[in-house]
């Protein structure tokens, strides 16, 4: 016999016969073998029966075969940074429900810097600035487009809210009867 060469692959066959009553039955086995040449003819050598592992051990030792590196779950990977969503995007849930943007008035940055502040006076009431730094500290900022307002931006968007506020006060009824 041919000296051991530890080439290894994996060998799948697949045999299938029909029964008596016409059922047509097919069996795969799965072999770890090596292939190698004895006296110029190719032999292989079986090293063990995978058929009885689970589908995923079975691509894993493929894999490793073929050169391919793999990786635990989670070993390759840390966390740098974990931002809390839930609270805001249940908030913005319901104010996207309600319209809210809509009703605040048409699509600028402004609005969406009133949005973002409204949702962040029900989430977790506290003043301008502190919210402003809070917009970091969650996926709220990200979400909106507003993670890199400034404080004059709010400023401003504070002084758009109030020149649209008679008719933001006019529509409010209409509004909340719509999204009944």
């Amino acid at each position: 016999m041919a000296a051991y060469s530890g080439s290894m692959h994996v060998a799948r066959n697949l045999r299938g016969y029909v029964t008596k009553s016409g059922e047509q039955r097919l069996y795969e086995t799965i072999l770890l073998r090596r292939s190698f040449r004895d006296g110029g003819k190719v032999r292989h050598q079986t090293l063990a029966n995978l058929s009885k592992l689970p589908p995923e051990a079975i691509a894993a030792i493929e894999a490793t075969l073929k050169g391919h590196t793999l990786v635990a779950a989670g070993s390759e990977f840390s966390k740098t940074r974990s931002l809390p969503h839930g609270d805001v995007a249940a908030v913005a849930a319901m104010a996207g429900k309600l319209k809210l943007a809509a009703l605040l008035g048409p699509p600028c940055r402004a609005r969406d810097i009133a949005v973002a502040l409204i949702i962040s006076r029900v989430v977790r009431p506290k003043s301008k600035l502190s919210t402003l730094g809070w917009w970091s500290d969650t996926t709220l900022g990200v979400d909106l487009g507003v993670a890199d307002a400034s404080t004059d931006e709010i400023y401003a968007a504070m002084d758009w809210l109030v020149s649209r506020q008679e008719t933001i006060e006019r529509s409010w009824p209409q509004s909340i009867s719509r999204s009944r």
